[in-house]
């Protein structure tokens, strides 16, 4: 998807169930059947994954990194986001 594809989701307190692919071949955000689907070519240690999720998110929604918390799944695949 193109850079901020995803602003009209952008509003406040929107929350934003999100699929994980870590260590894929590219950093890509995808509509998926209950949410979003989200692949980052970082792996799953030491919070880099997270990391590289959140800053992908907030890339396609047009907004600050800050913004975004992880409400959910910090160890897991299926992971909530919340806008603030």
């Amino acid at each position: 998807m193109k850079k901020a594809s995803l602003a009209h989701l952008a509003t406040p307190g929107a929350e934003f169930a999100v699929r994980v692919t870590p260590k894929a071949a590219r950093n890509a955000v995808e509509p998926g059947d209950a949410g979003l689907r989200i692949y980052v070519t970082a792996a799953p240690e030491d919070g880099k994954a997270n990391k590289a999720v959140t800053k992908l998110l907030a890339d396609a929604l047009g907004v600050a990194r800050s913004r975004l918390t992880l409400v959910r799944g910090a160890t897991a695949r299926d992971k909530l986001f919340r806008l603030d």
